[in-house]
This record gives structure tokens, C-alpha cells and sequence, in this order.
């Protein structure tokens, strides 16, 4: 029997279904925090091409993602945005 970590079947999930990635953030940004928020933004990254192919799509620098996209990062919403977009997604804001 092949297994496989909860980290590749998420990221595999979220290849197959763009939907469950935004349901996901979306999660992630009513309940989690900064840590969390980077974390599935680095697993998204992984699911769409990874860093250097979200950078390449995004306009932005491939070692500039790295460090935004690290434990440490903190985003500019510019760069969110442009990271986002590269993956097919974007922000909304709904009312409570």
C-alpha cells in the first residue's frame, strides 16, 4: 500500500481543485493567523508550480517570494495579490 504525507495529499488537493485552495485560504484568513496564513500560502505555492513558477507568473522575484513566503514573511498586499492571481485566485471581503 502507498501512503503519502497529509502535506502532499493537501497540496495534490488543491492542484486538482482550485475551489477547495480558496475555501481553504479562506478558512485560514477567518481563523488562523500569520504563521497559518504562510504555511498555506507556501503549500499553495507548492500545488501551483511551485515558487519559482508563482514568481514567474506573478512578475516577481523568485528569491524575493522565497523570503516572503517564509516563516518570517510578511506580504505586502500588493505582492498577495499578485501571488493570488498567479494561482488563479483573489481576495473579496463579505460581510459577517
Amino acid at each position: 500500500m502507498v501512503t503519502r504525507s497529509h502535506e502532499r495529499a493537501t497540496v495534490a488537493s488543491f492542484k486538482r481543485n482550485r475551489r477547495f485552495a480558496a475555501e481553504y485560504l479562506n478558512s485560514v484568513l477567518e481563523d488562523g493567523d500569520q504563521d497559518e496564513l504562510m504555511v498555506a500560502l507556501r503549500r499553495m505555492a507548492e500545488a501551483f508550480g511551485g515558487v519559482s513558477g508563482v514568481a514567474d507568473a506573478a512578475n516577481l522575484n523568485a528569491t524575493t517570494l522565497y523570503r516572503t513566503l517564509s516563516q518570517r514573511g510578511n506580504p505586502e498586499l500588493r505582492s498577495l495579490t499578485a501571488i493570488l492571481k498567479a494561482m488563479g485566485l483573489r481576495i473579496s471581503v463579505q460581510p459577517r
